[in-house]
C-alpha cells in the first residue's frame, strides 16, 4: 500500500552526509523529486552562563558576513558575547572589588594611626 518514494540526488555528493540532507516533494506535475535542504542555524551563546544572546539574529557563520556590524551585536558593553545580566553581575563584581580595597586601605591607615 505505501507509495514509492525512491528517489535519486541531483547533485554529485552521492553519500548521505550533513550537508546533503534532502526533502522528498512531489511538483505540480506529479513527479517525486528532492529538495535540498540548508543546515539549521545556531543561536550566538553568552560566555559565560551558555544563554542566547537577544537581539542577534541565529544564521550560518558565512552569513555574518554580508549583514552589517549593528545587527551583530547590541549596543553596550560586551554587546556581541555577554548577555545583559552576566554584564551587570560584572559590573557589580568590579564594584565590590573595588570598595573593598578601599576599605582594607581605609582600616590600614586607622591602625597606623592608633599606634
Amino acid at each position: 500500500m505505501g507509495a514509492e518514494r525512491r528517489v535519486t540526488y541531483r547533485r554529485r555528493l552521492s553519500y548521505n552526509t550533513k550537508s546533503n540532507k534532502v526533502r522528498v516533494i512531489k511538483t505540480p506535475g506529479g513527479k517525486l523529486t528532492v529538495q535540498y535542504l540548508k543546515k539549521h542555524a545556531v543561536v550566538p551563546k553568552c560566555g559565560d552562563c551558555g544563554s542566547a544572546l537577544q537581539g542577534i539574529p541565529a544564521l550560518r557563520p558565512h552569513k555574518y558576513a554580508k549583514i552589517s556590524k549593528t545587527q551583530k551585536h547590541v549596543s553596550r558593553a560586551y554587546g556581541g558575547s555577554r548577555c545583559a545580566s552576566c554584564v551587570k553581575a560584572r559590573i557589580v563584581r568590579a564594584f565590590l572589588l573595588e570598595e573593598q580595597k578601599l576599605v582594607k586601605k581605609f582600616v590600614k591607615t586607622q591602625k597606623t594611626e592608633k599606634k
